[in-house]
């Protein structure tokens, strides 16, 4: 259970000015004070109070610029802040990180990744809070973090990846992963939180697929519901141990030109509202979002940081989204530079302020001429005005005007104990993929006298990109031998190194010495031939698929094979004639030809968490059944990409002497158990445009063990007056069942489930024949027709 008593001591005290009552602050005219006035009232109060560059430095952010409210301890110096921010600071980004957030632009060793302690991080915010409410007006600082799967920062709990949550399929568990990522977020005192990401990630070569939930929409939708569920809870406000969400990145950032980051996406407008839109819409109607953050890329030309049709009529417009846009780290100084729509920087934020973004991470680099545009004539003051009004509502619904300090004391009791750890480990367990197994899996500890573990990825816990240095991490092989131990003997070996270094972040990255590697492999082969089987450890590293965020920091790839002398060590791993189990400990989709055709088992463990050597060893041992499925399209060769599931009809044709089948298709994943799926049942055959029909399908587990199985259901319109998927996923449940026990899932398919958008570009559900399919991946389904009227 949370600890409460931390849980509340960690709202902090409330200021002396906000214990006043409503009448008394009435007398002395600061309604911005009056804790009980609606926020919209004490914006207008707070504004109407501020100069224009009390206005403007509400827009900032601070990030390398930290150092220069910093003493030669790196602690918050509220002299300096004094001198370098006199009309206060909006905002500050990555408390826990020292040395502030690489760009395009900074790329150098000083900063990302000097982390602060924990109650280091908490006494610089506190010092921050302390001294902006000894300002003129008191306004307090925004902190913003990273916590994408894990506040990123020291200690705090590293959950699976995102794209390893998505294969769990499971709504709760991202909610319940999300919500100790607030409390851990919150307890540092931070309140807005850059998450989740629900781009739809259609290209593997793409190095932030493994941030994404996958290529549907559906899937991204709900998951992405559930994370801000997690992170905010219900409403506009924050109640104790939430955070404010940030989504992002709008959009069709997954879907970059020849899958480089932050290449154009080249869509129209109806393949936008169709795909790449649907998740993000989904999650502003249907919680309480506090920010969206665009895409840096472009769409038809027009970059999405200027893109007022995109985050002004949609966003704003169509969707209602009353909350902050915040920029992409740079993105707006690449108005400039970059993309050339802009003649400079203070052109570049005329743009982006006029286009409805907010604020300028992480540095504030293109808001700071704003004041002198103004005064100028070149920048109206309403956009200015428009832009601090929502970032000072989105301070007053965080209560930051009425919090005070946070509590070493408390965060250290909420982050990463016994219950974090216990959903670390639980998650990982649900995101594991059994993508083939002959028969081998599960093992019987025990059986083999002695198990070699080897590879470049065993004796490691990786955890992908945006992810710090947890209090504890358990490798594969330490999770093997604490399996093992008295029942088994554990030998390891490397095998190969991917990379020359494992320095995340740095720029250059180059692969390991192929000389080094055989003589590896020749070792490895030695320890192999002593054992009686092979656990191969094979997949990425956080350098070898990454965020390419610069031409000098790239992340992205031209080939989805092992790197190095990967399928080398396998080769000789199978030369052996020991069984091969092989474990893909990776964060892109294995696209592994030669190791899918002849291992007898492979193992999709993504980056499983600070949790997911003890994880994995469960599910190779057999004390957990692996229920995961995938959430992307596997492609057995390179030159099929795009290649996505949901493909349009007169997609798909074929290849010249090639396989056109994907190597997995989106929606498999195996089991130790069997299932029975049953046909879909209609509640009627025949429904009206505005009418609701539900779906029961029976799932029986009608294997020897317990087991959980993800039902999946697909339609597809059979005629449309424009083109449809072939496949379009709108349902999903993941259910656990014991031998022979069967279940009834029902699900109920309304007129968002069949609506297109039609020539004219209205969004509208059409008559005709819809196929309604069941089954347990997009491959295997079965069919009932539903007529709509």
């Amino acid at each position: 259970m949370i600890d409460r008593r931390a849980l509340l001591r960690l709202s902090g005290t409330v200021s002396a000015m906000a214990m006043l009552p409503g009448a008394a602050l009435s007398a002395t005219g600061m309604v911005y004070r009056d804790a009980k006035a609606p926020v919209a009232v004490r914006v207008k109060d707070l504004l109407g109070r501020m100069t224009l560059d009390e206005k403007v430095a509400q827009l900032i952010t601070l990030s390398t610029t930290k150092r220069d409210i910093m003493d030669d301890r790196l602690a918050f110096d509220p002299r300096r802040a004094d001198a370098a921010y006199p009309h206060g600071i909006g905002q500050i980004a990555r408390p826990s990180d020292r040395g502030g957030a690489a760009t395009a632009n900074d790329t150098t060793a000083d900063v990302t990744g000097r982390w602060r302690p924990p109650a280091d991080t908490i006494a610089f915010v506190n010092a921050g809070q302390q001294w902006a409410r000894r300002t003129r007006l008191g306004i307090p600082i925004l902190f913003h973090e990273e916590a994408l799967h894990g506040l990123m920062a020291p200690e705090a709990t590293s959950f699976p990846q995102a794209i390893a949550l998505a294969s769990a399929f499971d709504r709760d568990l991202v909610q319940r992963v999300n919500a100790v990522i607030a409390r851990e977020t919150r307890a540092h005192g931070t309140v807005l939180a850059l998450s989740p990401v629900v781009d739809i990630a259609r290209d593997p070569r793409w190095g932030r697929i493994e941030e994404t939930f996958g290529e549907d929409p559906y899937l991204c939708g709900e998951l992405g519901v559930a994370a801000v569920l997690g992170l905010q809870g219900t409403g506009k406000t924050l109640a104790p141990g939430k955070v404010f969400a940030t989504l992002k990145h709008m959009t069709g950032h997954g879907q970059p030109m020849a899958g480089n980051n932050v290449a154009p996406a080249s869509m129209g407008e109806r393949e936008l509202r169709s795909a790449f839109f649907p998740p993000f819409r989904d999650v502003v109607r249907r919680t309480g979002i506090a920010a969206v953050m665009p895409s840096y890329n472009e769409i038809d030309g027009v970059p999405s940081h200027a893109n007022r049709w995109l985050l002004g009529d949609v966003l704003r417009g169509e969707w209602g989204f009353d909350g902050a846009i915040v920029s992409d780290y740079a993105a707006i100084g690449e108005l400039d530079y970059f993309h050339h729509v802009a003649a400079d920087i203070d052109d570049a934020a005329h743009l982006a302020l006029a286009a409805g973004v907010d604020s300028d991470l992480p540095d504030g680099k293109a808001y700071r001429g704003l004041a002198a545009a103004v005064r100028a004539g070149k920048v109206p003051v309403a956009l200015v005005d428009a832009a601090c009004a929502r970032m000072l509502t989105l301070k007053f619904r965080a209560g930051l005007f009425e919090a005070g300090d946070s509590d070493p004391a408390a965060a250290a009791a909420l982050t990463a104990n016994a219950e974090a750890r216990a959903l670390a480990l639980e998650a990982a367990r649900r995101s594991i993929v059994l993508l083939k197994n002959d028969g081998l899996l599960p093992l019987a500890p025990g059986a083999h006298r002695r198990v070699a573990v080897i590879g470049p990825n065993a004796a490691v816990a990786r955890l992908g990109g945006y992810s710090s240095i947890p209090r504890q991490t358990v490798s594969l092989l330490d999770g093997v031998k604490a399996r093992l131990a008295g029942k088994a003997e554990v030998v390891h070996a490397q095998g190969v190194f991917i990379t020359r270094s494992e320095d995340r972040s740095a720029n250059e990255i180059l692969l390991a010495d192929p000389a080094t590697n055989r003589r590896l492999i020749a070792e490895a082969v030695a320890v192999a031939k002593t054992a009686d089987v092979i656990l191969l450890a094979i997949g990425d590293t956080e350098q070898t698929s990454r965020e390419g965020y610069a031409r000098t920091h790239l992340g992205d790839r031209t080939d989805l094979d092992l790197l190095g002398e990967q399928n080398a060590l396998f080769e000789a791993m199978q030369a052996t004639g020991k069984p091969v189990v092989v474990v893909a400990i990776n964060g892109r989709p294995p696209s592994w030809p030669q190791v899918s055709a002849q291992a007898r088992a492979l193992l999709e463990c993504w980056y499983v968490g600070q949790e997911g050597g003890t994880a994995i060893a469960e599910v190779l041992f057999g004390d957990v059944n692996p229920g995961g499925k995938l959430p992307v399209t596997v492609v057995r060769d390179v030159g099929q990409v795009p290649f996505y599931y949901n493909h349009k009809p007169s997609a798909r044709r074929g290849y010249l002497f090639a396989d056109n089948a994907p190597l997995f298709p989106f929606g498999h994943g195996l089991s130790y158990t069997r299932f029975t799926i049953s046909p879909p049942r209609l509640s009627r055959p025949r429904i009206g445009v505005a009418d609701s029909v539900t779906v029961d399908v029976d799932v029986t587990n009608s294997g020897d063990r317990a087991g959980d199985e993800v039902v999946q259901l697909y339609i597809r319109d059979q005629v449309s007056s424009v083109t449809r998927p072939v496949l379009e996923l709108k349902g999903f449940e993941r259910v656990t069942l014991r031998p022979g026990e069967r279940r009834t899932l029902r699900f109920t398919l309304g007129p968002d489930t069949f609506a297109l958008w039609n020539l004219a570009m209205k969004e509208v559900v059409e008559p005709g024949l819809f196929d309604i399919k069941v089954g347990a991946s997009s491959a295997r389904l079965q069919t009932a027709i539903l007529e709509i009227v």
